[in-house]
């Protein structure tokens, strides 16, 4: 798309975009990452790749047969 378009129409679609995020509000990166251990933390417990699956549970968990080739 940006191939057929030329410098000023580019900078156009530039400056639109920079227009409409302007009024994005922001926070402060420590902010986010509170919230973000938070939540991870609070997931946790619950989590099968932090916990692990259990033996009874795992459709996966069998026969070590493998695989033959004939």
């Amino acid at each position: 798309m940006a191939r057929d378009m030329s410098d000023k129409e580019i900078l156009q679609m530039e400056l639109e975009q920079l227009k409409k995020e302007v009024n994005t509000p922001r926070t402060a990166v420590n902010a986010n990452c509170t919230e973000t251990i938070t939540f991870v933390e609070g997931l946790a417990p619950n989590d099968p790749l932090i916990k692990g699956v259990p033996d009874d549970k795992n459709p996966y968990k069998g026969d070590k047969g493998g695989c033959i080739i004939t």
